[in-house]
């Protein structure tokens, strides 16, 4: 991947980790609310592909919203593939880097390759 398309993929990352609307990515207040408190609690985590995982436990209900939300995620990151000349996957680990960094303390994530890891 050239410098150029990497920058641009992490640019398109950021965005869509600041929660920036993106094209396609559409989540709702409950879902996004849902899965906010779920992560603070050590419920759900973050993954390296730059899709929500459920670390424990979790409900239908809010692995329902998970869902959601990944699958908003999955048109985003086609979108900043599209825009970027990147894959689909380098997109969503770009993502997974700002959104990973942006873990309150105590949260989960799961690295490539990992298991769950509390921030």
């Amino acid at each position: 991947m050239t410098l150029r398309k990497t920058l641009l993929a992490a640019l398109g990352a950021a965005l869509l980790a600041t929660g920036a609307p993106a094209a396609g990515f559409a989540q709702t207040a409950g879902d996004k609310a849902a899965v906010d408190a779920a992560k603070a609690s050590g419920v759900v985590g973050e993954q390296a592909d730059g899709y929500l995982g459920v670390v424990s436990g979790g409900d239908a209900a809010l692995k329902a919203s998970v869902a959601a939300i990944n699958e908003g995620r999955a048109k985003a990151y086609a979108g900043i593939a599209a825009k970027t000349g990147v894959t689909v996957q380098q997109a969503g680990e770009a993502t997974a880097l700002q959104l990973i960094s942006k873990l309150a303390p105590g949260q989960y994530y799961k690295p490539a390759g990992g298991s769950w890891t509390r921030k």
